[in-house]
């Protein structure tokens, strides 16, 4: 579902679709670092203050679990996210750099709808319940994959095979 021909170029807005997607891509490699750097400097009570701060989840208020069990079980949930979200960054560069060099319409179906699914699923279960501060770093990453999406696809080639009337044009 590649559609890519030898002569296919990626157009400008195509490279502006995918450099946002890069910005997102380092945006969210770099949660997956914080987010294992305050793991291993501070541990479940380190790593969740990065989950914390909206309206319905003021750090203040949370109370931290005191049982060894319970807190082990939740700092390995909060590092296996923060590890995805991570991942997720590692796949917005790939995706990133097929739509710029292979000129790929199964990239852009891949950031549209896997890309959709992860910041969607964060936004609308952490952010917009108050779980997680709304703010330029919280909003951001739904806000550029957007831009991207709507951009990006009048950068790249037409997947519709040209008409013979066009064709007849082309060749006179």
């Amino acid at each position: 579902m590649n559609f890519m021909t030898p002569s296919s170029r990626l157009g400008l807005a195509g490279k502006i679709g995918a450099a946002l997607l890069v910005l997102w891509g380092v945006l969210h490699v770099w949660v997956g670092v914080e987010g294992l750097r305050q793991y291993l400097a501070g541990g479940t009570r380190a790593l969740h203050t990065m989950f914390l701060g909206g309206a319905n989840a003021p750090v203040a208020a949370f109370q931290h679990p005191i049982d060894a069990v319970t807190s082990n079980v939740l700092g390995h949930l909060a590092l296996n996210f923060v590890l995805d979200v991570g991942g997720a960054g590692l796949l917005g560069l790939a995706l990133a750099w097929m739509i710029w060099k292979q000129v790929s319409w199964s990239a852009y179906a891949i950031t549209l709808v896997v890309i959709g699914v992860i910041d969607n699923s964060f936004l609308f279960t952490q952010v917009v319940p108050g779980l997680i501060a709304l703010d330029a770093g919280t909003i951001g990453g739904p806000v550029i994959w957007a831009i991207a999406c709507v951009v990006t696809p009048f950068g790249l080639p037409s997947v519709l095979k040209p008409s013979a009337a066009a064709e007849a044009l082309q060749a006179s």
